[in-house]
């Protein structure tokens, strides 16, 4: 089971290796990790995905909340989230491959943002799993470079929030 942890830290040096140096002591597997400056520059924003079992799941959360540097922790399943991850991938085209590689490209809706006489760079924001399965779809082609970014999310909209 994949449980997400939405965590506010402070922003300082070191916060991140505390955090993920916890997750190595204790043998939690870290799944994708994202950190980033709130709209306040002394908060930054972790987003955590983890998996295991239950037990597992539940202490990841109650350790991080002993954490000194850690303001507040959110968990939800992914069920209850909106998640978005990005992927650059770079791939070696030729006048054989070219179309069905943008067929591809307007089939998942990523978009070319870059290229060359011989080359695409191609930029895909979608769930983890689409982009997974854009992924699959270009087994046939030559890819050069992949940068993937982890996951980010946020708890889907309720009419009971403030």
């Amino acid at each position: 089971m994949k449980k997400i942890y939405s965590v506010l830290v402070e922003n300082r040096s070191g916060v991140l290796s505390k955090i993920s140096g916890l997750f190595a002591r204790r043998c939690f597997n870290i799944d994708s990790l994202v950190v980033g400056e709130t709209f306040d520059p002394e908060v930054s924003s972790m987003t955590i995905v983890s998996s295991g079992d239950d037990r597992t799941l539940e202490q990841i959360e109650k350790q991080l909340n002993k954490k000194l540097d850690v303001i507040k922790v959110k968990t939800f399943m992914e069920t209850q989230s909106v998640s978005r991850e990005l992927m650059l991938i770079k791939v070696k085209y030729n006048k054989n491959n070219r179309k069905d590689i943008m067929e591809i490209c307007e089939i998942c809706k990523a978009e070319i943002v870059d290229m060359s006489k011989n080359h695409l760079m191609i930029q895909i924001c979608d769930t983890p799993e689409k982009i997974n399965v854009f992924r699959g779809m270009l087994a046939g082609v030559s890819v050069v470079e992949v940068a993937r970014t982890g996951t980010l999310a946020l708890p889907r909209c309720t009419e009971g929030e403030n």
